[in-house]
């Protein structure tokens, strides 16, 4: 057992002291599996010695994450080539997950690429390519490493030789085909012939199947090139018995068959591999989006192109009408139209002047801006996006696990068929060999897992990819599926149902006149970031006071605040906070609060000294969609509820003005979490709806958590579910687009199996006794080309889907 032990050094983060090392290290041995650990402070760093039978390097990760720390390991996106169906995918993981020092590996079969996180500290990317070609596939190198031309012209190469090759098979065979039927008799022998005419043709097709399946034999392992490699090889090598009488007799003739099969696999694959290379147009479209290269201005004033690589943060760019804007940063001269549409699906283009943000890969439209750098390379939003996007197509949803199950048992399930029905046929029910051989054959070559291996990676490729030109990010495979079985969307008011600006609309003083009331108030709220206090200090902007300095500033969590303003105590807040300070309110006071919230409006109380002085009403502004977001998630059976700070009389006011019948009132920030956890124990699916930034607990909490993007200010790192826009009617979108992929995918399945289930028993010969019907090798082919194409192309129809709330965006729009 000794020998079975596997030793990984895990980088730890988050450690803050020596006891954060021991709770790491008494975390990691308390794991059943685990000899032995220790973490070194110092170095950040854990050496665990573990059984791999009992616990994975995987888990080991987990639990230290578990334990609120982070790991720190690499990602890495491989592109291979060679692989056909989804044994192929299964024996890259597998060989993957063998290393030590990766803990997962996601390949997917329609993007052609491996999605492996590893540990750096154990193994490398050198590593992981010897193992690839070790199995007999092609190391294409690393995501980023070959230039966008260079990928396109291997593809193209790729699609070319595919495309020589099954031209030559039906060049030859069809013609001997229509020979050997025509009945014509030729003044020589036509088996010598046909072998002459399509040896070297035979040879020059079925030589990629005939190297694949040998290589996967080499590694004991089964995959469809085994299969077909039977099946033709079969086919061929009967035919040369039967020519020289050698067992077989003559009429034992599968010449133009064997090459026709090898034909048809080979045209499947062309049609499969172009119809792959259209599952990522929407990742090219978002890399195309990124500048090559900027105009930059230099000290000395002169004006410098140089590659985008080579900007530097802080540097002073400029761009000219009709240029992209290379990366991120803050504009510093200039006014000019941009084009952002292409980021936030926003079809207005957005006028930039000093001060506002711009977003690399947007087009400047009409005048001269001079921008600095601030976030540049692997920083810029365009950059989080695509690695996002294509993160998320690298990932599997749960529904991925029936394919992979059935798939393990697929070729040892076809290869007992396909030997049982040539037994049943020839020993049992007397057909001829000649009969018995072409069941074979029909057998080995009609059943193919390739479609199950594409129906979920195609869907979700294409999928999360129109996703992300609809300003929709969705993060991985797994929010996909849940997306379809949320039952409550939880919506937090403030920035989320309200444009999260709100006005200060009423003054009233009780002690003081309302101009020194908002004096005093401005004066306290000018320290505080809320989005209530903005509005207090803008309020007394506008107006043209002079603020005073405030001391002792202090906040109370979802109450208020308190400062010392001269020799004044003030206290700004709610009635929580008046209460806690054993201030009074009075019956006419409460019937003035109770009014402003009867209004929806937000009622602000200030206290000076101990006194309740005065009253601000202050009110957000909708999102102009909100009602029809509402409305339409009703129509989809789904409970909306409303969660906020505010008192149940404001809230209730505000949500029946938007259509939401159900509210969570006086929810302090740190509770949120709380109230989703609540909802999921009584057995709901809960989505939660945030800007991202205060919601994180509760977005992280949801099932579902749909992060909003407020413009470019997308929040990468918030919920399973980003969008870009600040369009609520995007979140409604983003639910009906996983619906319509998790539909895609299960009818994706449904195809699958239904090729197999339907084709196999026909190849097997089922239907001859009662109705005479037989599946000749060369439609047995055909139809196993037809299978893959099908589902890839159902897949493709997903890049013309527009969900109903965005038709709706766009019906108002216009």
């Amino acid at each position: 057992m000794a020998n079975s032990k596997k030793k990984a050094e895990i980088k730890i983060s988050g450690m803050h002291c020596a006891s954060c090392a021991l709770n790491v290290e008494k975390t990691l041995q308390g794991l059943e599996g685990v000899e032995e650990a220790q973490v070194n402070f110092g170095t950040e760093k854990a050496t665990v010695e573990y059984d791999p039978e009992k616990v994975e390097l995987q888990k080991l990760e987990k639990s230290v994450e578990e334990a609120g720390y982070g790991v720190v390991n690499q990602q890495v996106v491989i592109k291979v080539g060679g692989m056909t169906c989804a044994m192929c995918v299964q024996a890259i993981e597998g060989v993957l997950k063998k290393i030590d020092g990766i803990s997962q590996v996601n390949v997917n079969l329609a993007a052609e690429k491996a999605y492996v996180t590893y540990n750096p500290q154990m193994t490398s990317v050198t590593e992981m390519k010897d193992a690839i070609e070790n199995l007999g596939y092609e190391y294409l190198g690393v995501e980023g490493e070959l230039l966008e031309d260079q990928e396109e012209k291997l593809r193209e190469a790729d699609l070319k030789d595919k495309r020589n090759r099954f031209i030559v098979a039906f060049v030859f065979s069809i013609p001997l085909m229509v020979l050997m039927y025509s009945g014509i008799m030729l003044p020589f022998n036509m088996s010598y012939f046909m072998l002459a005419v399509t040896i070297l043709p035979f040879i020059y097709v079925s030589y990629p199947i005939f190297s694949a399946a040998y290589r996967s034999l080499q590694n004991r392992s089964l995959n469809m090139d085994v299969m077909y490699s039977m099946g033709i090889g079969v086919a061929f090598v009967s035919s040369i018995l039967g020519t020289f009488n050698l067992v077989l007799t003559p009429e034992f003739m599968f010449y133009e068959t064997a090459l026709m099969l090898a034909g048809f696999l080979m045209l499947g694959r062309w049609m499969e591999a172009r119809a792959k290379g259209r599952t990522g147009t929407a990742i090219k479209k978002l890399i195309g989006l990124q500048a090559k290269t900027a105009l930059v201005l230099r000290e000395d004033g002169v004006e410098t192109m140089v590659p985008v690589e080579e900007v530097m943060v802080g540097d002073t760019v400029l761009v000219k009408p009709g240029d992209k804007i290379p990366v991120d940063g803050k504009v510093i001269s200039g006014e000019s139209y941009v084009d952002e549409s292409m980021i936030t699906g926003e079809p207005i283009p957005s006028l930039k002047i000093a001060g506002s943000s711009v977003v690399g890969g947007t087009i400047n439209q009409n005048g001269v801006l001079n921008f600095q750098a601030g976030k540049i390379g692997r920083d810029t939003v365009l950059a989080q996006i695509i690695k996002l996007v294509e993160s998320a197509q690298g990932s599997k949803p749960p529904v991925q696990r029936i394919a992979d199950q059935a798939v393990t048992y697929f070729i040892p399930t076809v290869l007992t068929v396909a030997i049982v029905a040539f037994l049943v046929w020839y020993f049992l029910l007397g057909s001829t060999l000649l009969f018995g051989l072409t069941v074979l054959i029909s057998i080995l070559v009609v059943a193919c897992p390739c479609a199950l291996g594409l129906a979920t990676p195609t869907a979700v490729t294409v999928g999360i990819g129109r996703g992300a030109e609809l300003g929709i990010l969705v993060k991985n495979g797994e929010a996909l599926e849940i997306s379809e079985k949320l039952t409550t969307f939880l919506f937090d008011k403030t920035g989320t149902l309200t444009k999260g600006k709100p006005e200060v609309t009423n003054l009233i003083g009780i002690t003081m006149d309302d101009k020194y009331l908002l004096e005093l108030a401005a004066s306290v709220e000018s320290n505080s970031q809320h989005p209530l206090a903005k509005a207090i200090v803008t309020k007394a902007q506008d107006n043209d006071l002079n603020l005073h300095e405030a001391e002792e500033f202090n906040t109370f969590g979802g109450k208020g605040v308190s400062a010392m303003v001269g020799r004044k105590n003030v206290l700004i807040g709610n009635r929580t906070l008046l209460n806690d300070n054993g201030i009074l309110i009075q019956d006419t006071e409460e019937e003035l609060i109770s009014k402003l919230e009867e209004e929806g409006k937000t009622a602000v109380l200030v206290a000076v000294d101990n006194l309740l002085s005065g009253i601000l009403g202050v009110a957000d502004t909708l999102k102009e969609n909100t009602p029809q977001a509402i409305s339409e998630l009703k129509k989809m059976g789904l409970e909306v509820v409303m969660i906020t700070g505010d008192n149940k009389r404001t809230a209730e006011a505000i949500a029946n003005r938007i259509g939401i019948d159900k509210v969570m009132a006086g929810v302090l920030p740190e509770d949120k979490s709380a109230e989703v956890k609540r909802l999921q124990d009584k057995g709901e699916v809960v989505a939660f709806v945030g800007d991202g930034i205060n919601d994180a607990p509760a977005l992280a909490q949801a099932d579902v958590g749909i992060a909003i993007g407020g413009g470019t200010d997308v929040a990468i790192e918030s919920g399973e579910i980003v969008l870009i826009k600040d369009d609520l009617l995007d979140a409604v979108a983003g639910v009906q687009l996983s619906s319509k992929v998790m539909g895609r995918i299960k009818l994706n399945l449904f195809w699958a199996f239904a090729y197999n289930v339907i084709l196999i028993p026909v190849a097997a010969g089922l239907l001859y006794p009662s109705f005479g019907i037989t599946f000749r090798p060369e439609y047995a082919g055909l139809a196993m080309a037809l299978s893959s194409v099908t589902v890839v192309t159902l897949s493709l129809l997903l890049k013309g889907y527009l969900p109903p709330s965005k038709k709706l965006e766009l019906r108002d729009s216009s």
